[in-house]
């Protein structure tokens, strides 16, 4: 007698309790997290602070952080850790026209690396998200994918970002955004 096997909706894990666990579904599979710890929290809001700063001098979209409802299809809601979205679907204020990143990121934590390298990244590739970071703290890199990359440009000095439209890339130290507090 085979166990019976759950294939989750976006409605299931929106309508799912609000118990500190971090609840995302990507193709029917959900993913469940615990909270983050203090240092994940720290590296998300380093590149986040720089992103914003950014985002001040070229208004070519707006940062939303963790959590969110970002869902592209019935079967499928994720969260990531930072997203730019073009500011007209921001301006919705509605996660459900937020469908254009710009931009995501993920910081690695050890109950996120599996999700966040393989079954995230997959998807962010096919939705065609033109650029994904993978911040990973412990090894202090980031990893930049694109839709049409089958390995990473792993970055260990400084990572760029330079959206379309925009006239000068952001740039990101990981002197800086590793640094201790």
């Amino acid at each position: 007698m085979g166990m019976a096997v759950t294939y989750y909706t976006a409605d299931m894990v929106r309508a799912l309790p609000d118990d500190g666990q971090h609840y995302e579904v990507v193709r029917g599979e959900l993913l469940v997290t615990p909270a983050p710890r203090a240092w994940h929290q720290e590296i998300v809001r380093r590149p986040g602070r720089a992103v914003d700063d950014y985002l001040a001098r070229v208004p070519i979209g707006h940062l939303f952080h963790s959590p969110a409802d970002i869902s592209w299809s019935g079967d499928t809601l994720v969260q990531p850790d930072l997203f730019v979205v073009p500011l007209g679907e921001a301006r919705t204020l509605d996660w459900s026209q937020m469908r254009t990143l710009l931009l995501a990121v993920e910081v690695l934590s050890p109950s996120t690396a599996r999700a966040d390298r393989f079954t995230k990244r997959r998807l962010y590739q096919e939705v065609g998200i033109p650029t994904y970071w993978i911040v990973d703290p412990d090894a202090r890199t980031i990893e930049v994918w694109t839709p049409s990359a089958t390995l990473p440009a792993a970055e260990r000095g400084t990572v760029s970002w330079r959206p379309e439209g925009a006239g000068e890339p952001l740039r990101i130290g990981m002197a800086e955004l590793f640094r201790p507090i």
